[in-house]
């Protein structure tokens, strides 16, 4: 599998997560309490032999780059393989032209110049496994330009709203790509994974350049498909999958994995997901805590009531206090006697004060990183 190059890209210009995304790129959010966001797309390359990862960063680095580190955690091969960060010059967070084409053309003989033969293009902000040497050989025996990788699901009325979708023909064809619109139940889901030759990747990137400034290789693959330029075929993925396109969807996609069959779908004893290790003690529960169907991280102290919940590394749990169907994340304090139900806590909040946050069913609500409430 080192015949691909691996790129972890930021194609989110069209999400914006209220809140959380303020202080940190969507790849470097926390994510069961142990993992990040973007552990997921750099160990299904690295459990699929590829080992040499470009990671492309857009907005607040800061974090991101402290989590990636040397790249190491996550068993790439030391001689010569590496995960590699590369940025884009535009000053402006939010700026249209600030396209996944541009940061690829910016670092396009970075590229050109690997000795891989294949591009394997998967994105920071979806949660997922995936075997890209079983996908890399499928596309290799169809025959075809550019593959891509696709999740069917039977909700996309309610959800998934800001995700593409593939309209496939009988053969696995792709006829077009479009936004999820919400008028459709069953719909096949873009996970914008892309499969192809270095220089079908190239060609691509050049074209989309003379045809705007503001393309992006979605776009511009798009439009092959229309014109029927390229053979582009869809593969679909089996497993759990989910997109983190919103607040509603980050939190959602933490509560669904206390399932314990959605679990077992996304981990897997000979699919280890890497991360960044942390060195602390087990959590200590205290003989006032009642904890159910939850997930607790190292170093926490937990003499309150955890439920149906999430809870990051280091977090303390006062007594007498209620967590129910919430998210909390890292270094997070729950005083005596706070009860907090539909919730986001961000990292290093302190919750003493007010005795209650509960949110209405359905939309969560978001304490700030930092804030004393």
């Amino acid at each position: 599998m080192a015949r691909a190059l691996g790129i972890v890209s930021f194609s989110e210009n069209h999400i914006w997560v209220e809140g959380m995304e303020t202080y940190r790129s969507i790849g470097a959010f926390s994510f069961l309490g142990r993992y990040r966001v973007i552990d997921f797309p750099i160990s299904n390359m690295s459990n699929s032999g590829i080992d040499r990862i470009q990671v492309y960063i857009r907005r607040k680095p800061r974090s991101l780059v402290e989590h990636l580190g040397t790249g190491r955690h996550y068993n790439i091969n030391s001689k010569r393989g590496y995960v590699q960060m590369l940025f884009t010059d535009s000053p402006q967070e939010n700026d249209y032209y600030n396209t996944d084409i541009k940061v690829y053309a910016d670092h396009l003989d970075r590229i050109e110049r690997a000795s891989n033969t294949h591009v394997v293009i998967a994105p920071a902000y979806m949660v997922y496994t995936q075997d890209f040497d079983a996908l890399l050989n499928m596309h290799e025996e169809s025959g075809a330009d550019v593959t891509l990788l696709y999740h069917s699901v039977d909700n996309a009325k309610d959800a998934y709203q800001n995700c593409d979708c593939l309209n496939l023909n009988r053969q696995k064809g792709v006829d077009s790509i479009e936004r999820n619109n919400g008028t459709k139940k069953n719909r096949n889901i873009f996970m914008d994974t892309y499969v192809m030759k270095k220089e079908v990747f190239s060609e691509l990137v050049k074209e989309a350049q003379k045809t705007s400034s503001m393309y992006t290789l979605r776009r511009i693959i798009s439009d092959k498909c229309m014109e029927g330029e390229m053979d582009i075929r869809g593969v679909a993925h089996k497993g759990f999958f989910a997109p983190i396109t919103d607040f509603k969807s980050f939190y959602d996609a933490n509560l669904s994995l206390l399932d314990l069959k959605n679990a077992k779908s996304l981990f897997n004893e000979s699919w280890p997901i890497y991360t960044r290790t942390n060195d602390s003690s087990p959590a200590q529960y205290f003989d006032t805590a009642d904890v159910k169907a939850s997930f607790i991280s190292n170093g926490c102290l937990i003499e309150g009531t955890v439920e149906n919940s999430v809870i990051g590394r280091g977090c303390v749990i006062k007594p007498g206090a209620v967590i129910k169907d919430s998210v909390v994340l890292a270094g997070a304090v729950i005083g005596d006697n706070v009860h907090i139900e539909g919730h986001v806590v961000d990292k290093y909040a302190k919750i003493t004060r007010m005795k209650e946050l509960v949110a209405e069913p359905g939309n969560p609500g978001y304490v700030k990183r930092n804030d004393i409430v």
